[in-house]
């Protein structure tokens, strides 16, 4: 097989394969890698660290022609899309349970499409896991961007002009990102507390040194694999008023929960946001699913009673180093499960090849996929 890795858009500065992981994947039996020339650039990595370890450097065109699997971490663009061949393969993160259209054009190509986002939740494919690993930069990025933009200290300092107090910070969201945003502003020094529906993520909030905010009532469902599902109207008034009580008193808010194939739930409201203390900070990672602040705007800063509301969902993107060499092993873990021996086989038996393919002979293969394209 021959692996071909594509630049990303120009919003993105990470790569999908970084010249660590060219050597590992022709180890495990790849062919050849051709890399798109400039493709790691924005993320420190050299054309001439890529032919070091054994790739080739080629143009965009070259890489579509001379690839039987093409990574791209984003959606292809409408430029790049018909340059696809029919039967070959793609790989990356298309978050196709949110973007229901960037199936189409794969469908339409007769492309087999892979996207690591719709792993399954088990322990054999934590090694493959995209989600897991970005959420865990976005978290640790998402403090430090709010520890820049607010107006005082994170830790609490004793100094001759007297005492500073520590700023509070409360998390909404006790996933990967959420956990990774808590031991953050733990080492900085904040004072924080957590709110997570599932009671599971209650003693991990806890082990972090940070308090739980308790909201009795919420509904679970093992079939959700581990994410929080939709709550009662009832349960929601009463999650309103704890995050209303406890934000109003936070210095900065970093917002986390996510419903996979959902709108973000709403958890901080207008009024919330208008109780909170001018100067206050709000980081929103899920903007590009709605956001869990109701004032949040995709991609954009803004102002609301001298609260500033920060909603970014692509914060990997600012840490393009190492989100690239973690997405890079996350494809070359999943390689081991799809292409052992370097050739890929295509067994829909494996829960981890048929939960996260989208796309293949014109038919959508995933069954997280296709039961919500059929219910749509």
């Amino acid at each position: 097989m021959v692996l071909g890795i594509l630049k990303e858009d120009t919003h993105d500065n990470r790569v999908g394969t970084t010249p660590e992981t060219v050597a590992l994947l022709l180890k495990l039996g790849v062919q050849q890698i051709v890399v798109q020339a400039g493709a790691g650039e924005r993320a420190g990595y050299r054309d001439a660290d890529y032919t070091a370890q054994g790739a080739q450097t080629v143009s965009e065109s070259e890489v579509f022609t001379k690839a039987d699997m093409v990574v791209k971490i984003n959606p292809l663009t409408a430029e790049q899309a018909p340059q696809m061949r029919s039967g070959q393969m793609l790989l990356g993160q298309y978050n196709p349970l949110t973007n229901r259209d960037v199936t189409t054009p794969l469908l339409q190509g007769n492309i087999t499409a892979f996207s690591l986002d719709m792993l399954p939740r088990t322990t054999r494919a934590q090694a493959a896991d995209v989600l897991s690993s970005m959420a865990t930069v976005a978290g640790y990025k998402a403090v430090l961007l709010a520890a820049n933009e607010f107006t005082g200290f994170f830790p609490m300092f004793m100094t001759a002009a007297g005492t500073i107090k520590p700023a509070k910070v409360l998390i909404l969201g006790a996933g990967v990102a959420g956990l990774q945003a808590i031991a953050t502003a733990k080492r900085l020094g904040a004072v924080v507390e957590a709110f997570d529906v599932r009671t599971a993520a209650k003693e991990e909030v806890l082990s972090l040194g940070a308090k739980f905010v308790d909201v009795e009532g919420a509904a679970e469902s093992a079939a959700a694999g581990g994410y929080a599902i939709e709550q009662s109207e009832e349960f929601k008034q009463r999650q309103a008023d704890a995050v209303h009580k406890h934000a109003s008193m936070a210095d900065v808010v970093i917002c986390t929960a996510q419903i996979p194939g959902r709108r973000a739930p709403v958890l901080l409201r207008k009024a919330t946001v208008e109780a909170m203390k001018p100067g206050s900070v709000v980081v929103d990672l899920a903007a590009s699913t709605g956001g869990n602040c109701e004032l949040t705007e995709n991609g954009k800063t803004i102002f609301a009673n001298g609260v500033k509301i920060i909603g970014d969902s692509y914060l990997p993107s600012t840490l393009p180093r190492d989100a690239s060499a973690m997405f890079a092993k996350n494809v070359l873990n999943f390689l081991k499960i799809l292409a052992p021996k370097g050739e890929a086989v295509l067994n829909f038996e494996d829960d981890i090849v048929e939960g996260t393919c989208i796309a293949h002979q014109g038919q959508v293969i995933s069954p997280r996929l296709k039961t919500l394209l059929a219910s749509a």
